[in-house]
């Protein structure tokens, strides 16, 4: 399973999203993101990724991580990854467009959910809460809704 890394920057208020503006997940809200690259941690591709696709320079020791999920979707075997969520409080500079990502802060009541991946709108409101997560979420064959799915607590320290 190919491992990936999702990065969302907080304020007390608010959070910051990217309008993926090209290949997976185009066309909607997500975090910021990606893979690996070949020998890169997890938490270095967080750190590359954020200031690749939107400009914010942090720090790895500011990551924090909440939540690692498991994503499977049958009619696509080669799209199956692990996203290993991390929230950020401090960086350096302000959130720039690119040409992969387009991106905009949302008060936490406001969280554009109709527009993101159907998952999110289970496993991220758990996670502002402060929660560690461990999740399973199963596409169906359209590749667009969840057939089933199972969250659970979990200290994440086997990740």
């Amino acid at each position: 399973m190919l491992d990936t890394t999702l990065c969302l920057p907080l304020t007390e208020v608010s959070i910051l999203l990217g309008m993926k503006k090209r290949g997976f997940g185009a066309g909607r809200w997500n975090g910021i993101g990606g893979k690996p690259k070949e020998g890169e941690s997890i938490e270095a591709a967080a750190v590359r990724e954020l200031e690749e696709e939107i400009g914010l320079k942090i720090s790895m020791g500011d990551l924090k991580k909440y939540a690692v999920l498991d994503f499977f979707f049958e009619h696509k075997p080669d799209w199956n990854q692990r996203v290993h969520i991390f929230f950020v409080k401090r960086w350096v500079g302000e959130p720039t467009e690119s040409e992969e990502m387009r991106p905009q802060w949302f008060k936490f009541s406001e969280i554009p959910f109709d527009a993101m991946w159907p998952d999110d709108r289970l496993w991220l409101p758990e996670v502002l809460q402060g929660k560690l997560i461990a999740g399973k979420f199963y596409f169906s064959d359209d590749g667009k809704t969840i057939a089933r799915y199972e969250i659970r607590e979990d200290n994440l320290r086997f990740f």
